[in-house]
């Protein structure tokens, strides 16, 4: 291939160094930090292509399989890179020289000389090739920006399968915490029915007032009222799933639950790293690199094309032997006077160029803020998990100590009511805490790559 100026634009970026060429704005290089600001609090392990089988429930893996194989954005994708790849072979075969068969006749009837009718026929098959010589390589980087397009294209396709497996996974993790909840209220719902009951009888003995009865019943209405909440939202949570699946609204099959859920370990790689282990980067990166090759190309327009022609065929003349036929020939063209728009076309590809590289940085300015979010939430939501479990269990204790002394006659059934309803809300607190812990392990998977092989991708991109 023959060398250009930008070749080496991203060399030192894909190694995680500042960009230093001047044909790209300083601003869009991007330096990788050394470390994360909140280190792994467990030990880091290789993150595997299909990482949800970590969480172990195989009803979840088999959930985001069919996803994988039946959402339609993916679908969408997967047909995008088909097109790019088409385009890809179109764009090389212009290197190529073009070969064309024709065949032409004729038949006419003159008058001669002595008024006699002439009639004659004519047959000329030929074979017709053009070839445009790439003297200056502007047609091979036509056909190197299609090829990183394409590339860009299974990128883009990759990044829309993990996002759709990052998506079910934590859809799926949702489902399960609300399937907990509704565990938690019908439970509740059952001690308020007996607490009802109970402060009926004493009501009805004259042992209390109305006042204990309908407070009994207030707290047995308000959490009644929680069941048919949480039911519409895991049913519209359902729904979602399924469209994520490709499927119809339909019931989602469960498997463990949330609490018996597994964490998995925290994934390894540095800053550095992660600018190759993201799909999403690598696709900012590949149409960085078509955009490049773009520019040369245009800039190339300035030069001279050199097209060379040639024909070859028998002419077949009626009551006549055929003769051979031929001309070779070739033409070039340098431009004169276009009126601005070669440069115009130089300079639309350089500021779209530009947006590339600004794209790429904002893709990696992003990954590394991700990644650093998921591992505050996973880091900090442990602590948080353990003092609301505290919490629950305290106030567990405390509403038992005030059932005894409710029933003993020692205190009113306000102290009751009052750590009836802490309860309430600590244990749906600690399924919301636990859903988040799940959900922020998916999200730190799926900021680090989520098991994509780079290796599908060109090493030096910038070969292409």
């Amino acid at each position: 291939m023959i060398r250009r100026r930008a070749g080496m634009l991203l060399a030192g970026l894909l190694a995680g160094c500042t960009l230093n060429t001047a044909d790209v704005p300083r601003k869009a290089a991007v330096t990788p930090p050394e470390g994360w600001r909140t280190p792994a609090t467990t030990s880091a392990a290789p993150i595997a292509a299909d990482w949800w089988r970590g969480y172990g429930d195989p009803a979840m893996t088999a959930l985001i399989e069919r996803a994988l194989a039946g959402n339609p954005d993916v679908a969408i994708a997967l047909a995008r890179v088909r097109e790019a790849e088409a385009n890809g072979r179109a764009a090389s075969a212009q290197l190529l020289p073009t070969l064309n068969a024709a065949v032409g006749g004729a038949y006419s009837r003159t008058l001669g000389a002595f008024g006699t009718a002439n009639d004659a026929g004519q047959v000329q098959p030929q074979l017709q090739a053009a070839w445009q010589a790439d003297l200056f390589g502007r047609l091979d980087d036509l056909a190197g920006a299609a090829r990183a397009q394409y590339l860009a294209s299974a990128a883009a396709h990759d990044a829309a399968a993990l996002s759709v497996a990052g998506a079910t996974a934590s859809g799926y993790i949702a489902l399960r915490a609300l399937d907990a909840r509704l565990i938690v209220a019908r439970e509740t719902l059952t001690a308020r029915a007996e607490a009802l009951r109970l402060a009926q009888s004493r009501a009805d003995a004259g042992y209390t007032s109305q006042l204990e009865l309908n407070q009994a019943r207030s707290e047995y209405a308000a959490t009644a009222q929680i069941i048919p909440q949480v039911e519409r939202a895991i049913a519209i949570q359902e729904n979602a799933l399924s469209r994520l699946v490709g499927d119809n609204p339909r019931a989602i099959e469960r498997g463990a639950t949330l609490a018996a859920l597994v964490v998995p370990p925290v994934p390894q790689g540095l800053p550095s790293t992660l600018l190759r282990r993201r799909p999403d980067i690598a696709q900012a990166e590949l149409t960085l690199v078509a955009a490049d090759r773009s520019l040369s190309a245009a800039r190339k327009a300035f030069l001279p094309t050199v097209q060379l022609t040639g024909s070859a065929g028998a002419l077949a003349v009626s009551r006549l032997d055929p003769v051979t036929v031929f001309s070779i020939g070739g033409s070039i063209l340098a431009p004169l006077f276009d009126a601005g728009r070669a440069q115009a076309g130089a300079d639309a590809a350089a500021a779209r160029r530009d947006q590339a590289a600004f794209a790429y940085r904002a893709a990696a300015l992003t990954a590394f803020q991700e990644v650093e979010n998921a591992l505050v939430r996973l880091d900090r939501i442990g602590a948080e998990q353990a003092q609301v479990r505290a919490q629950r269990d305290a106030l567990a204790e405390a509403l038992r100590h005030a059932t005894n002394r409710y029933n003993a006659g020692y205190s009113g059934y306000l102290d009751q009511l009052d750590a009836q309803r802490g309860l309430l809300a600590a244990e749906l607190a600690l399924v919301q805490i636990e859903a988040d812990r799940l959900s922020a392990s998916v999200a730190l998977y799926q900021a680090m790559g989520g098991g994509w092989d780079p290796a599908a991708l060109p090493a030096d991109r910038w070969s292409l």
